[in-house]
C-alpha cells in the first residue's frame, strides 16, 4: 500500500484492491498543489485492471479546482481504455460528495457513484421517521436503573473524554453527563431525525457541553486516540458489519482507554403467564431481524467480537430490564410499540402472510399481559460487555 501524507490531505493507493483513497480537506489554489497527488492517481490508474476504486468517503472538503483535475484524470482514463470500470465510493454523512460526483456518471458510462453507507444501516429506515424516537427514551429510563451502577465497573469515572456512537436519541448522554461529569463528551449518531431530538432533549434539560456529531460509525470522522471511554449500546446488533464499527471505535479510543458495548439476545426474553406465546414470538422476532440483516441475538457473542478487535481486560455483565423496574406501563408501552414496528412494518415488508402475523402480534399482547398481570412478570435481558485498548 502506497501512502502520501500531506497538510490538509492524504492520498493512499491499495493495489491489492484497486483502490485510491482520499482523506481529508482537498482546497488547492493552484493545480500544481496536486502534482503529487495526481501522479499516485496516474500510476494507480496505470496498474490497475477490470474495475478501480475511487474512496471518497472520507473526503469532507474538495473544491472546484481539485474536483476538475481528478475528474479530467477519471474521464480521460475511461475514453482510453473502455474496459476500464470506475467506482466511486461515498458516504452519506459527507452529502455533497454524491451529488458532486454524480456528475461523472453523466460523463461517462464506465464511471458509477455508489453510497456505500445506503446499505450498510438495514435497520435506518425503520427508525429515520422519527416516530420511535419517544420510545427509545423509554427502554433508556429502563436500562439507566441497572447500568448507572454498572458502568463504573468498566472504567466509568467522572473527567473522561467520552464518546457515545450511535447514540440515538441522545437521552443516554445526557443522562452520563449529569451522573459522570465528564470532560467531553461527543455524541455521534446517523440519524438526522434522532439527532435533532437530541439537541431538542438536551435543550429543555438546559443541558450544554454536548458535542452532537452528523457521523458513520464506520467512517467516523473523527481523530485517532483521543477518548478514554467509548460507548456503542444496542447498536452492533442492527449492522451487518459489526466488526467494522468495533474497529473504529478502536480507532478513536485512547491506548488504556476503554470500549463499552451492550446488546441483547431477544429470543431470551420471558413473561408469566403466557410464555409459549411469548417465547414463539420473540424467537421469531429473531428471525425477523435476520431476514434483514441484523442479529438481535449478538448480546452473548459481544465478548469474542471485542477480544477479535483487539482489546483485553475484557469485562462482561447482564441484566434483566423487567416489569418490576418501576411502573410496569413503561415496560406495557415499550412492547406496544414493538409490536407496531415488528409485526406491522417490519413483518409487513418481509412478506408474511395474515396468519404469521396476527400470531406474530399476539405474543407481544401476550408480553403486555404479563407486564400489567397483578401476579404476572414481564423481562428483557440486555448483555454487557467492555474491553481496554491496549497501552
Amino acid at each position: 500500500m502506497y501512502e502520501a501524507p500531506h497538510s490538509t490531505y492524504a492520498v493512499s493507493f491499495d493495489e491489492n484492491n484497486q483502490e485510491f483513497s482520499l482523506a481529508g480537506s482537498m482546497r488547492p489554489q493552484h493545480v500544481e498543489e496536486l502534482g503529487a497527488c495526481l501522479q499516485v492517481l496516474r500510476s494507480s490508474l496505470n496498474v490497475v485492471r477490470g474495475t478501480f476504486y475511487l474512496n471518497v468517503k472520507r473526503l469532507v472538503r474538495l473544491n472546484n479546482i481539485a474536483f476538475h483535475a481528478l475528474s479530467s484524470l477519471l474521464l480521460k482514463a475511461c475514453e482510453e481504455r473502455p474496459e476500464l470500470k470506475v467506482s466511486v465510493i461515498t458516504s452519506s454523512v459527507v452529502g455533497w460528495s454524491t451529488r458532486k460526483f454524480a456528475v461523472l456518471e453523466e460523463a461517462s458510462a464506465n464511471i458509477a457513484v455508489e453510497e456505500y453507507d445506503s446499505a450498510f444501516y438495514p435497520g435506518q429506515a425503520f427508525l429515520e421517521g422519527g416516530g420511535f424516537i419517544p420510545i427509545l427514551r423509554t427502554q433508556t429510563k429502563m436500562t439507566w436503573r441497572h447500568e448507572k451502577d454498572i458502568l463504573p465497573r468498566h472504567g466509568m469515572r467522572e473527567g473522561l473524554s467520552i464518546a457515545d456512537i450511535c447514540c440515538g436519541a441522545g437521552d443516554f448522554a445526557v443522562l452520563l453527563h449529569k451522573q459522570f461529569a465528564p470532560a467531553r463528551l461527543v455524541a455521534l449518531d446517523h440519524s438526522k431525525s434522532s439527532l435533532d431530538y437530541a439537541r431538542q432533549v438536551a435543550a429543555d434539560f438546559g443541558v450544554s457541553g454536548i458535542e452532537y456529531v452528523f457521523g458513520d460509525a464506520a467512517e467516523m470522522l473523527l481523530d485517532d486516540n483521543q477518548f478514554d471511554f467509548v460507548t456503542c449500546r444496542h447498536s452492533l446488533q442492527i449492522f451487518n458489519r459489526p466488526e467494522r464499527i468495533l474497529k473504529e471505535l478502536y480507532r478513536i479510543c485512547k491506548p488504556g482507554g476503554r470500549i463499552y458495548v451492550t446488546n441483547e439476545k431477544i429470543s431470551h426474553c420471558l413473561g408469566e403467564p403466557h410464555k409459549e406465546s411469548i417465547s414463539w414470538t420473540y424467537e421469531q422476532l429473531a428471525r425477523l431481524f435476520d431476514h434483514f440483516g441484523m442479529d438481535l441475538e449478538f448480546g452473548p457473542k459481544s465478548r469474542r467480537y471485542l477480544m477479535d478487535a483487539g482489546l483485553d481486560d475484557i469485562r462482561t455483565d447482564h441484566f434483566m430490564v423487567s416489569s418490576d423496574d418501576g411502573d410496569p406501563r413503561d415496560f406495557a408501552d415499550v412492547v406496544k410499540s414493538w409490536k407496531v414496528l415488528f409485526a406491522g412494518d417490519m413483518a409487513s415488508r418481509r412478506g408474511d402472510d395474515a396468519q404469521f402475523i396476527e400470531r406474530f402480534a399476539r405474543g407481544f399482547d401476550d408480553h403486555v399481559f404479563a407486564a400489567l398481570h397483578p401476579k404476572g412478570y414481564a423481562g428483557w435481558p440486555i448483555w454487557v460487555a467492555s474491553g481496554r485498548k491496549p497501552k
